[in-house]
């Protein structure tokens, strides 16, 4: 199952089942499907999600249109609620059950306040494992949840698990993205959690090369320059040379030519001057976006909040070349989403869903970890 280099990240209508059973999958908390995406290039099959946002769940469906997806708040459904909408007998074997709960009250760059009630929904994911009985689980989220006292948080909600019949690999670790090919620094923390009798999971092995900006973005720099680059939000034209990194995402459906998410932002010209000033690498002082080196990784992209915490803007970072904020699709690049992936069309709203995100490449190394560990088994 190790596809190596030769990776291509096809939509799913593209995707040959196997004649053998495929491994059955459920992502709670799935957003936009950046950790469904990841698992189902690893060799599952994403047979619900599960998500509050509606706008998310939209997103969902339309990038996984054979899976049901749910909008619901998962703290108002129980094990046997989830298998009954997804249509699954009650003995029906999940093989995992994947998810990462909002993190801003763990996150290191918010105010990280241990009463944020988003805290109690890493409980309810465990819960949900409980109730299952997932043959495996993952757990994502912020490194944050690694230290202080939000790991004691992380720790007792973990122990309640043993009784029904779980373990996890210990010490559990924060892994960056940046060291299992995604052109960023995203660190998380990753749970690998398995049943009594199921092998246990290993933590994938760190790369030696790095991806960087320019490997990501370069062949979109004409998208920038057109003249309607601040009203149009597809893109159809010619790119420029791909990197290998590159090639891997771009679109190959003759039905899809239009790249998504291309909206530039519109800055007045005094914005322009102040970004045009920032050596790549540093950060604007009025803004404090942080301008993208070429030949560097990204910073983390965060999502800002949405409406019920304030609807906060999150920093964006400045394009390498150009006196712009990048585009969705430019950040989607930096989180190792495809082309084809599409999120919503506002720019707030697609920043929100890519900063969100689990960057599929990542979470597809996490995911063939647990596939071999289930072939074992």
């Amino acid at each position: 199952m190790n596809l190596g280099k030769q990776i291509i990240i096809l939509p799913e209508t593209y995707l040959i089942m196997r004649k053998s059973r495929t491994p059955l999958a459920i992502d709670l908390f799935c957003g936009a499907g950046g950790l469904s995406l990841g698992f189902r290039l690893a060799g599952f099959k994403i047979v619900g999600a599960v998500d509050a946002d509606p706008i998310h769940v939209e997103t969902f469906k339309k990038n996984f249109p054979s899976t049901t997806a749910i909008c619901a708040d998962v703290g108002s459904l129980t094990g046997s609620k989830i298998r009954e909408q997804l249509k699954l007998a009650p003995d029906a074997v999940i093989d995992v059950l994947i998810g990462g709960p909002p993190c801003q009250g763990f996150s290191l760059i918010g105010k990280r306040q241990l009463n944020d009630p988003r805290n109690a929904l890493l409980g309810e994911f465990l819960r949900v494992v409980a109730e299952l009985k997932p043959r495996y689980f993952v757990l994502e989220n912020v490194g944050g949840l690694m230290t202080g006292p939000f790991r004691s948080i992380l720790a007792s909600a973990l122990r309640k698990l043993r009784s029904s019949g779980y373990k996890w690999v210990s010490p559990i670790r924060v892994l960056d993205s940046a060291d299992y090919g995604v052109p960023q620094h995203r660190r998380r923390a990753i749970v690998l959690g398995y049943a009594k009798g199921e092998c246990r999971p290993e933590y994938p092995r760190a790369k030696r090369s790095r991806v960087t900006v320019r490997e990501a973005i370069s062949d979109l720099l004409k998208i920038g320059k057109r003249k309607s680059a601040t009203v149009a939000t597809t893109y159809k034209g010619r790119l420029g040379e791909p990197s290998s990194y590159a090639e891997k995402l771009r679109i190959r459906s003759k039905t899809q030519s239009k790249l998504t998410g291309c909206l530039v932002c519109s800055h007045d010209a005094k914005i322009k001057r102040r970004f045009a000033k920032i050596r790549p690498g540093r950060t604007e002082p009025t803004s404090r976006f942080q301008r993208l080196a070429l030949n560097s990784l990204a910073p983390t992209l965060r999502a800002g909040t949405g409406a019920t915490h304030g609807s906060f803007t999150a920093a964006r970072p400045i394009h390498p070349t150009q006196a712009r904020c990048i585009t969705v699709r430019e950040a989607a690049r930096l989180q190792s989403f495809p082309d084809w992936f599409e999120f919503n069309q506002t720019q707030w709203h697609g920043f929100r869903q890519v900063g969100n995100s689990v960057p599929p490449l990542f979470s597809r190394v996490v995911g063939l970890s647990v596939y071999r560990a289930l072939t074992k088994s």
